[in-house]
Protein backbone atom coordinates (compact mmCIF):
# COMPACT_ATOMS: atom_id res chain seq x y z
CA UNK A 1 0.00 0.00 0.00
CA UNK A 2 1.02 3.59 -0.63
CA UNK A 3 1.55 6.20 2.02
CA UNK A 4 -1.16 8.78 1.25
CA UNK A 5 0.22 11.86 -0.44
CA UNK A 6 -0.79 15.39 0.61
CA UNK A 7 -2.81 15.58 -2.60
CA UNK A 8 -4.68 12.36 -1.77
CA UNK A 9 -5.43 13.60 1.73
CA UNK A 10 -6.79 16.85 0.31
CA UNK A 11 -9.08 14.93 -2.03
CA UNK A 12 -10.36 12.80 0.85
CA UNK A 13 -11.05 15.87 2.97
CA UNK A 14 -12.96 17.45 0.12
CA UNK A 15 -15.05 14.29 -0.33
CA UNK A 16 -16.56 14.61 3.16
CA UNK A 17 -16.51 18.38 3.70
CA UNK A 18 -15.28 20.31 6.75
CA UNK A 19 -17.49 18.41 9.24
CA UNK A 20 -16.36 15.02 8.00
CA UNK A 21 -12.66 14.85 8.84
CA UNK A 22 -10.04 15.54 11.47
CA UNK A 23 -6.32 15.10 11.95
CA UNK A 24 -6.21 16.68 15.42
CA UNK A 25 -4.58 14.41 17.96
CA UNK A 26 -7.33 14.94 20.52
CA UNK A 27 -9.94 13.78 17.99
CA UNK A 28 -7.90 10.81 16.82
CA UNK A 29 -6.94 9.51 20.26
CA UNK A 30 -10.24 7.79 21.24
CA UNK A 31 -10.25 5.94 17.91
CA UNK A 32 -6.70 4.63 18.12
CA UNK A 33 -6.81 2.37 21.16
CA UNK A 34 -9.14 -0.55 21.80
CA UNK A 35 -10.99 -1.24 25.05
CA UNK A 36 -8.37 -3.56 26.54
CA UNK A 37 -5.52 -1.19 25.68
CA UNK A 38 -3.64 -3.96 23.88
CA UNK A 39 -3.46 -2.20 20.49
CA UNK A 40 -2.40 1.41 20.02
CA UNK A 41 -2.72 2.63 16.43
CA UNK A 42 -1.92 5.58 14.21
CA UNK A 43 -3.48 7.26 11.20
CA UNK A 44 -2.82 10.42 9.16
CA UNK A 45 -6.53 11.19 8.82
CA UNK A 46 -9.89 10.36 10.41
CA UNK A 47 -12.86 10.51 8.05
CA UNK A 48 -16.48 10.63 9.19
CA UNK A 49 -18.74 10.41 6.13
CA UNK A 50 -22.34 11.53 6.47
CA UNK A 51 -23.89 9.01 4.07
CA UNK A 52 -23.24 6.07 1.78
CA UNK A 53 -22.37 8.24 -1.22
CA UNK A 54 -19.55 9.85 0.75
CA UNK A 55 -18.26 6.41 1.80
CA UNK A 56 -18.24 5.39 -1.87
CA UNK A 57 -16.37 8.56 -2.84
CA UNK A 58 -13.73 7.88 -0.19
CA UNK A 59 -13.24 4.30 -1.34
CA UNK A 60 -12.95 5.32 -5.01
CA UNK A 61 -10.19 7.79 -4.17
CA UNK A 62 -8.39 5.21 -2.04
CA UNK A 63 -8.66 2.57 -4.77
CA UNK A 64 -7.29 4.98 -7.36
CA UNK A 65 -4.36 5.97 -5.12
CA UNK A 66 -3.92 2.49 -3.55
CA UNK A 67 -4.43 3.91 -0.07
CA UNK A 68 -5.50 1.52 2.68
CA UNK A 69 -8.66 2.07 4.75
CA UNK A 70 -9.63 0.78 8.18
CA UNK A 71 -13.40 0.99 8.84
CA UNK A 72 -14.52 1.50 12.43
CA UNK A 73 -17.88 1.38 14.20
CA UNK A 74 -18.17 1.92 17.95
CA UNK A 75 -14.58 0.78 18.62
CA UNK A 76 -15.77 -1.99 20.94
CA UNK A 77 -13.93 -4.82 19.15
CA UNK A 78 -11.57 -6.95 21.24
CA UNK A 79 -9.07 -8.29 18.67
CA UNK A 80 -7.72 -5.07 17.16
CA UNK A 81 -9.61 -5.36 13.88
CA UNK A 82 -10.76 -1.73 14.01
CA UNK A 83 -7.37 -0.17 14.82
CA UNK A 84 -5.20 1.32 12.02
CA UNK A 85 -1.51 0.46 12.15
CA UNK A 86 0.06 3.58 10.61
CA UNK A 87 -0.55 4.81 7.07
CA UNK A 88 -4.16 3.64 6.71
CA UNK A 89 -7.01 6.11 6.57
CA UNK A 90 -9.42 5.58 9.46
CA UNK A 91 -13.05 5.66 8.36
CA UNK A 92 -15.57 6.02 11.19
CA UNK A 93 -19.26 5.40 10.46
CA UNK A 94 -20.38 7.23 13.62
CA UNK A 95 -22.22 10.04 11.79
CA UNK A 96 -24.36 7.53 9.89
CA UNK A 97 -26.85 6.59 12.61
CA UNK A 98 -30.33 6.96 11.12
CA UNK A 99 -33.09 4.40 11.41
CA UNK A 100 -34.19 4.28 7.80
CA UNK A 101 -37.34 2.18 8.16
CA UNK A 102 -39.22 -0.12 10.52
CA UNK A 103 -41.69 -2.51 8.89
CA UNK A 104 -43.87 -3.80 11.71
CA UNK A 105 -45.88 -6.22 9.57
CA UNK A 106 -42.70 -7.72 8.10
CA UNK A 107 -40.94 -7.57 11.48
CA UNK A 108 -37.82 -5.90 10.05
CA UNK A 109 -35.79 -2.77 10.72
CA UNK A 110 -33.36 -1.00 8.38
CA UNK A 111 -30.64 1.10 10.00
CA UNK A 112 -27.45 2.93 9.09
CA UNK A 113 -24.20 1.18 10.01
CA UNK A 114 -23.25 3.79 12.60
CA UNK A 115 -26.46 3.41 14.59
CA UNK A 116 -25.71 2.14 18.12
CA UNK A 117 -27.36 -1.20 18.87
CA UNK A 118 -29.27 0.24 21.85
CA UNK A 119 -30.96 2.88 19.69
CA UNK A 120 -32.10 0.22 17.22
CA UNK A 121 -33.30 -1.97 20.11
CA UNK A 122 -35.33 0.91 21.55
CA UNK A 123 -36.90 1.67 18.17
CA UNK A 124 -38.01 -1.95 17.88
CA UNK A 125 -39.28 -1.98 21.47
CA UNK A 126 -41.44 1.07 20.76
CA UNK A 127 -43.34 -1.14 18.30
CA UNK A 128 -43.48 -4.03 20.81
CA UNK A 129 -40.83 -5.91 18.84
CA UNK A 130 -37.46 -7.35 19.80
CA UNK A 131 -34.09 -6.87 18.12
CA UNK A 132 -32.56 -10.03 19.50
CA UNK A 133 -28.83 -9.29 19.49
CA UNK A 134 -27.83 -8.21 23.01
CA UNK A 135 -24.32 -7.24 24.16
CA UNK A 136 -22.78 -5.70 27.26
CA UNK A 137 -21.48 -2.93 24.95
CA UNK A 138 -24.81 -2.31 23.20
CA UNK A 139 -24.79 1.36 24.15
CA UNK A 140 -21.72 2.00 22.00
CA UNK A 141 -21.41 -0.99 19.65
CA UNK A 142 -22.80 -0.08 16.22
CA UNK A 143 -24.83 -2.09 13.73
CA UNK A 144 -22.07 -2.03 11.10
CA UNK A 145 -19.47 -3.32 13.53
CA UNK A 146 -21.84 -5.95 14.89
CA UNK A 147 -22.57 -7.23 11.38
CA UNK A 148 -18.93 -7.08 10.29
CA UNK A 149 -17.80 -9.12 13.29
CA UNK A 150 -20.84 -11.44 13.37
CA UNK A 151 -21.29 -10.53 17.03
CA UNK A 152 -22.73 -13.02 19.49
CA UNK A 153 -23.97 -11.97 22.91
CA UNK A 154 -26.29 -13.44 25.48
CA UNK A 155 -29.28 -14.29 23.25
CA UNK A 156 -27.47 -16.53 20.77
CA UNK A 157 -28.91 -19.67 22.33
CA UNK A 158 -32.43 -18.89 21.15
CA UNK A 159 -31.99 -16.39 18.32
CA UNK A 160 -28.58 -17.19 16.86
CA UNK A 161 -25.55 -15.09 15.98
CA UNK A 162 -25.85 -11.79 14.13
CA UNK A 163 -25.52 -13.73 10.87
CA UNK A 164 -28.95 -15.21 11.51
CA UNK A 165 -30.51 -11.78 12.15
CA UNK A 166 -29.47 -10.15 8.86
CA UNK A 167 -31.97 -10.03 5.99
CA UNK A 168 -30.07 -7.63 3.74
CA UNK A 169 -27.09 -5.30 3.52
CA UNK A 170 -25.92 -2.19 1.74
CA UNK A 171 -22.17 -2.41 1.14
CA UNK A 172 -19.55 -0.21 -0.48
CA UNK A 173 -17.21 -2.51 -2.41
CA UNK A 174 -13.42 -2.06 -2.63
CA UNK A 175 -13.69 -0.29 -6.00
CA UNK A 176 -16.23 2.21 -4.67
CA UNK A 177 -19.32 0.58 -6.18
CA UNK A 178 -22.39 0.36 -3.95
CA UNK A 179 -24.09 -3.02 -3.63
CA UNK A 180 -27.78 -2.33 -2.95
CA UNK A 181 -28.56 -5.53 -1.09
CA UNK A 182 -31.08 -4.23 1.44
CA UNK A 183 -34.14 -6.47 1.47
CA UNK A 184 -36.71 -7.68 3.92
CA UNK A 185 -37.14 -11.06 2.25
CA UNK A 186 -36.99 -14.21 4.36
CA UNK A 187 -36.75 -16.40 1.26
CA UNK A 188 -34.68 -15.60 -1.82
CA UNK A 189 -33.17 -18.57 -3.62
CA UNK A 190 -31.64 -16.75 -6.60
CA UNK A 191 -28.04 -17.87 -6.41
CA UNK A 192 -25.26 -17.05 -3.97
CA UNK A 193 -26.30 -15.41 -0.71
CA UNK A 194 -23.95 -12.47 -1.16
CA UNK A 195 -24.66 -10.80 2.16
CA UNK A 196 -23.03 -13.71 3.95
CA UNK A 197 -19.67 -12.75 2.43
CA UNK A 198 -19.63 -9.51 4.41
CA UNK A 199 -21.05 -10.75 7.73
CA UNK A 200 -18.05 -11.56 9.91
CA UNK A 201 -15.56 -10.37 7.29
CA UNK A 202 -14.33 -7.57 9.59
CA UNK A 203 -14.36 -4.94 6.87
CA UNK A 204 -11.88 -6.80 4.66
CA UNK A 205 -14.26 -7.37 1.72
CA UNK A 206 -16.49 -4.30 1.81
CA UNK A 207 -17.75 -1.54 4.08
CA UNK A 208 -21.23 -2.20 5.45
CA UNK A 209 -23.20 1.06 5.37
CA UNK A 210 -26.69 -0.19 6.30
CA UNK A 211 -28.46 -3.39 7.31
CA UNK A 212 -31.98 -4.78 7.39
CA UNK A 213 -32.42 -6.96 10.47
CA UNK A 214 -35.08 -9.39 11.66
CA UNK A 215 -37.32 -8.46 14.54
CA UNK A 216 -39.27 -10.79 16.82
CA UNK A 217 -42.32 -10.50 19.08
CA UNK A 218 -41.28 -9.26 22.49
CA UNK A 219 -41.62 -11.93 25.19
CA UNK A 220 -44.66 -11.16 27.32
CA UNK A 221 -43.17 -12.78 30.41
CA UNK A 222 -39.61 -13.79 31.24
CA UNK A 223 -37.97 -15.55 34.15
CA UNK A 224 -34.51 -14.35 35.18
CA UNK A 225 -32.82 -16.71 37.64
CA UNK A 226 -29.39 -16.88 39.24
CA UNK A 227 -28.60 -20.48 40.11
CA UNK A 228 -25.90 -22.18 42.17
CA UNK A 229 -24.60 -25.44 40.72
CA UNK A 230 -22.00 -27.93 41.87
CA UNK A 231 -20.09 -28.24 38.61
CA UNK A 232 -20.10 -27.43 34.88
CA UNK A 233 -21.42 -30.95 34.28
CA UNK A 234 -24.44 -30.14 36.44
CA UNK A 235 -24.86 -26.88 34.54
CA UNK A 236 -24.93 -28.71 31.19
CA UNK A 237 -27.54 -31.12 32.55
CA UNK A 238 -29.54 -28.18 33.90
CA UNK A 239 -29.52 -26.59 30.44
CA UNK A 240 -30.96 -29.74 28.90
CA UNK A 241 -33.58 -30.06 31.61
CA UNK A 242 -34.79 -26.44 31.33
CA UNK A 243 -34.81 -26.45 27.53
CA UNK A 244 -36.96 -29.57 27.48
CA UNK A 245 -39.30 -28.46 30.25
CA UNK A 246 -39.78 -24.97 28.74
CA UNK A 247 -40.29 -26.12 25.16
CA UNK A 248 -36.93 -24.64 24.11
CA UNK A 249 -37.72 -21.15 25.41
CA UNK A 250 -34.30 -20.55 27.02
CA UNK A 251 -32.79 -17.31 25.67
CA UNK A 252 -29.82 -16.90 28.04
CA UNK A 253 -27.70 -19.49 29.83
CA UNK A 254 -24.45 -18.09 31.22
CA UNK A 255 -21.92 -19.77 33.50
CA UNK A 256 -19.37 -18.21 35.86
CA UNK A 257 -17.13 -19.59 38.61
CA UNK A 258 -17.01 -18.52 42.24
CA UNK A 259 -13.76 -16.64 41.61
CA UNK A 260 -15.47 -14.54 38.94
CA UNK A 261 -18.39 -13.70 41.21
CA UNK A 262 -15.94 -12.73 43.95
CA UNK A 263 -14.25 -10.28 41.56
CA UNK A 264 -17.62 -8.63 40.90
CA UNK A 265 -18.55 -8.55 44.59
CA UNK A 266 -15.16 -7.11 45.53
CA UNK A 267 -14.96 -4.38 42.90
CA UNK A 268 -18.57 -3.90 41.78
CA UNK A 269 -19.71 -1.35 44.34
CA UNK A 270 -23.33 -2.21 45.13
CA UNK A 271 -23.14 -5.81 43.86
CA UNK A 272 -24.45 -8.33 46.38
CA UNK A 273 -24.15 -12.09 46.67
CA UNK A 274 -27.62 -13.58 46.04
CA UNK A 275 -26.88 -16.47 48.41
CA UNK A 276 -25.96 -16.77 52.07
CA UNK A 277 -23.15 -19.25 51.34
CA UNK A 278 -20.65 -19.67 48.51
CA UNK A 279 -20.95 -22.22 45.72
CA UNK A 280 -18.36 -23.40 43.17
CA UNK A 281 -20.29 -22.41 40.02
CA UNK A 282 -23.23 -20.22 39.03
CA UNK A 283 -25.62 -19.98 36.11
CA UNK A 284 -27.57 -16.94 34.96
CA UNK A 285 -30.52 -18.04 32.88
CA UNK A 286 -33.46 -16.33 31.26
CA UNK A 287 -36.48 -18.26 30.06
CA UNK A 288 -39.47 -16.87 28.18
CA UNK A 289 -42.29 -18.40 30.19
CA UNK A 290 -45.51 -17.52 31.95
CA UNK A 291 -45.39 -16.64 35.64
CA UNK A 292 -47.33 -19.80 36.58
CA UNK A 293 -44.64 -21.98 34.95
CA UNK A 294 -41.61 -20.59 36.80
CA UNK A 295 -41.95 -22.55 40.02
CA UNK A 296 -42.56 -25.77 38.12
CA UNK A 297 -39.42 -25.27 36.03
CA UNK A 298 -37.24 -24.73 39.09
CA UNK A 299 -38.95 -27.49 41.06
CA UNK A 300 -38.16 -30.03 38.34
CA UNK A 301 -34.49 -28.96 38.34
CA UNK A 302 -34.27 -29.29 42.13
CA UNK A 303 -35.89 -32.71 42.07
CA UNK A 304 -33.33 -33.83 39.48
CA UNK A 305 -30.52 -32.72 41.85
CA UNK A 306 -29.21 -30.18 39.33
CA UNK A 307 -29.41 -27.09 41.56
CA UNK A 308 -27.83 -26.26 44.91
CA UNK A 309 -29.83 -23.04 45.24
CA UNK A 310 -31.57 -20.46 43.07
CA UNK A 311 -32.91 -16.91 43.17
CA UNK A 312 -35.69 -15.83 40.79
CA UNK A 313 -36.01 -12.11 40.09
CA UNK A 314 -39.27 -10.67 41.35
CA UNK A 315 -38.93 -7.34 39.53
CA UNK A 316 -37.18 -5.74 36.58
CA UNK A 317 -34.69 -4.10 38.96
CA UNK A 318 -33.85 -7.45 40.54
CA UNK A 319 -33.48 -9.04 37.11
CA UNK A 320 -31.02 -6.33 36.09
CA UNK A 321 -29.04 -6.76 39.32
CA UNK A 322 -28.72 -10.50 38.64
CA UNK A 323 -27.67 -9.88 35.03
CA UNK A 324 -25.05 -7.41 36.21
CA UNK A 325 -23.30 -10.14 38.23
CA UNK A 326 -22.41 -11.77 34.91
CA UNK A 327 -22.24 -8.76 32.59
CA UNK A 328 -19.74 -6.82 34.74
CA UNK A 329 -17.30 -9.69 35.15
CA UNK A 330 -14.95 -8.63 32.32
CA UNK A 331 -14.84 -5.06 33.63
CA UNK A 332 -14.24 -6.13 37.22
CA UNK A 333 -11.49 -8.55 36.22
CA UNK A 334 -9.37 -5.54 35.24
CA UNK A 335 -9.06 -4.63 38.93
CA UNK A 336 -7.25 -7.91 39.61
CA UNK A 337 -4.34 -7.03 37.33
CA UNK A 338 -3.47 -8.27 33.87
CA UNK A 339 -5.43 -11.04 32.23
CA UNK A 340 -4.84 -13.25 29.21
CA UNK A 341 -8.03 -13.76 27.21
CA UNK A 342 -9.45 -16.63 25.20
CA UNK A 343 -12.73 -16.50 23.27
CA UNK A 344 -13.24 -20.17 22.40
CA UNK A 345 -16.02 -22.62 21.67
CA UNK A 346 -16.38 -26.37 21.99
CA UNK A 347 -19.44 -28.63 21.75
CA UNK A 348 -21.68 -28.01 24.77
CA UNK A 349 -21.29 -31.64 25.82
CA UNK A 350 -17.50 -31.19 25.97
CA UNK A 351 -17.47 -28.09 28.17
CA UNK A 352 -16.99 -29.88 31.53
CA UNK A 353 -14.00 -31.95 30.38
CA UNK A 354 -12.54 -29.04 28.40
CA UNK A 355 -12.65 -26.78 31.47
CA UNK A 356 -11.05 -29.44 33.63
CA UNK A 357 -8.27 -30.17 31.15
CA UNK A 358 -7.51 -26.58 30.21
CA UNK A 359 -7.53 -25.40 33.83
CA UNK A 360 -5.09 -28.12 34.85
CA UNK A 361 -2.81 -27.33 31.90
CA UNK A 362 -2.48 -23.58 32.57
CA UNK A 363 -2.08 -24.10 36.33
CA UNK A 364 0.77 -26.52 35.66
CA UNK A 365 2.44 -24.11 33.24
CA UNK A 366 2.03 -21.08 35.53
CA UNK A 367 1.59 -21.91 39.22
CA UNK A 368 -0.65 -19.42 40.99
CA UNK A 369 -2.50 -18.41 37.81
CA UNK A 370 -6.18 -17.68 38.41
CA UNK A 371 -8.46 -19.07 35.67
CA UNK A 372 -11.82 -17.31 35.33
CA UNK A 373 -13.74 -19.26 32.67
CA UNK A 374 -17.19 -17.78 32.06
CA UNK A 375 -19.66 -17.07 29.33
CA UNK A 376 -22.25 -18.51 27.03
CA UNK A 377 -22.48 -22.15 28.10
CA UNK A 378 -25.72 -22.55 26.17
CA UNK A 379 -23.96 -22.22 22.80
CA UNK A 380 -20.58 -23.63 23.83
CA UNK A 381 -18.75 -20.27 23.92
CA UNK A 382 -16.42 -19.91 26.92
CA UNK A 383 -14.30 -16.84 27.69
CA UNK A 384 -11.40 -18.73 29.21
CA UNK A 385 -9.75 -15.74 30.88
CA UNK A 386 -6.64 -16.05 33.02
CA UNK A 387 -5.88 -13.52 35.75
CA UNK A 388 -2.27 -13.08 36.77
CA UNK A 389 -0.99 -14.76 39.93
CA UNK A 390 -1.35 -12.47 42.93
CA UNK A 391 1.77 -10.34 43.26
CA UNK A 392 3.22 -11.24 39.85
CA UNK A 393 4.53 -8.42 37.65
CA UNK A 394 1.89 -7.50 35.06
CA UNK A 395 4.27 -7.25 32.13
CA UNK A 396 5.94 -10.55 32.95
CA UNK A 397 2.55 -12.22 32.96
CA UNK A 398 1.41 -10.65 29.69
CA UNK A 399 4.69 -11.76 28.10
CA UNK A 400 3.30 -15.30 28.39
CA UNK A 401 0.22 -14.47 26.27
CA UNK A 402 1.26 -16.56 23.25
CA UNK A 403 2.36 -19.45 25.46
CA UNK A 404 -1.00 -19.56 27.23
CA UNK A 405 -2.85 -19.18 23.93
CA UNK A 406 -1.04 -22.16 22.48
CA UNK A 407 -1.85 -24.34 25.50
CA UNK A 408 -5.55 -23.44 25.50
CA UNK A 409 -6.06 -23.36 21.74
CA UNK A 410 -4.44 -26.75 21.21
CA UNK A 411 -6.85 -28.24 23.73
CA UNK A 412 -9.76 -26.46 22.04
CA UNK A 413 -8.69 -27.88 18.68
CA UNK A 414 -8.52 -31.38 20.15
CA UNK A 415 -12.21 -31.04 21.04
CA UNK A 416 -13.07 -29.88 17.51
CA UNK A 417 -13.62 -26.32 18.74
CA UNK A 418 -12.87 -22.80 17.52
CA UNK A 419 -10.22 -20.34 18.71
CA UNK A 420 -12.62 -17.45 18.06
CA UNK A 421 -16.24 -17.96 18.95
CA UNK A 422 -17.61 -14.41 18.73
CA UNK A 423 -14.84 -11.79 18.93
CA UNK A 424 -13.35 -12.41 15.48
CA UNK A 425 -9.75 -12.61 14.29
CA UNK A 426 -8.65 -8.99 13.77
CA UNK A 427 -4.91 -8.55 14.04
CA UNK A 428 -4.69 -10.59 17.24
CA UNK A 429 -5.29 -14.05 15.77
CA UNK A 430 -4.17 -13.74 12.13
CA UNK A 431 -1.11 -15.90 12.55
CA UNK A 432 -2.77 -18.14 15.13
CA UNK A 433 -5.54 -19.00 12.68
CA UNK A 434 -3.00 -20.44 10.22
CA UNK A 435 -2.23 -23.16 12.76
CA UNK A 436 -5.81 -24.32 13.13
CA UNK A 437 -7.42 -23.91 9.70
CA UNK A 438 -6.56 -26.21 6.83
CA UNK A 439 -4.56 -25.05 3.82
CA UNK A 440 -7.69 -25.49 1.72
CA UNK A 441 -9.73 -23.19 3.98
CA UNK A 442 -7.03 -20.52 4.03
CA UNK A 443 -6.63 -20.60 0.25
CA UNK A 444 -10.40 -20.30 -0.23
CA UNK A 445 -10.45 -17.25 2.04
CA UNK A 446 -7.50 -15.69 0.23
CA UNK A 447 -9.22 -16.32 -3.09
CA UNK A 448 -12.36 -14.50 -2.00
CA UNK A 449 -10.30 -11.61 -0.66
CA UNK A 450 -8.30 -11.29 -3.89
CA UNK A 451 -11.42 -11.43 -6.05
CA UNK A 452 -13.23 -8.65 -4.22
CA UNK A 453 -10.23 -6.59 -3.05
CA UNK A 454 -7.32 -7.28 -5.43
CA UNK A 455 -5.49 -4.13 -4.27
CA UNK A 456 -5.81 -5.18 -0.61
CA UNK A 457 -6.94 -1.72 0.48
CA UNK A 458 -9.67 -2.73 2.92
CA UNK A 459 -8.42 -3.42 6.44
CA UNK A 460 -5.14 -5.01 5.35
CA UNK A 461 -3.39 -7.25 7.85
CA UNK A 462 -6.65 -8.13 9.58
CA UNK A 463 -8.49 -11.45 9.55
CA UNK A 464 -6.31 -13.02 6.87
CA UNK A 465 -2.68 -12.46 5.95
CA UNK A 466 -2.03 -11.54 2.28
Amino acid sequence: MNKPSPQSLDRLRAAVGPKGWSDASEDLAPHLVEWRGRYQGATPLLLKPADTSEVAAIVRICAETQTAIVPQGGNTGLVGGQIPCGDEILLSLERMKSIRALDQANAAITVDAGCPLKIAQDAAAAENLLLATSLASEGSATIGGIVSTNAGGTNVLRYGMTREQVLGLEVVLPNGDIWEGLTGLRKDNTGYDLKQLFIGAEGTLGIVTAATLKLFPRPQSQMTAFCAVASPAKAVSLLGQIRTASGNQVSTFEILPRRGLEFVLKHGGTAKDPFSQSHPWYVLMEVDCALRDRDELMKSALEADLLEDAVIAASLDQAQALRALRERLSEMQKHEGSSIKHDVSVPVSAIPTFLEEATAAVETACPGIRPVPFGHLGDGNIHFNLSQPTGMDKDLFLARWEEMNRIVHDIVAAYGGSISAEHGIGQMKCEEMLRYKSVTEIEMMKGIKHTLDPLNILNPGKLITP
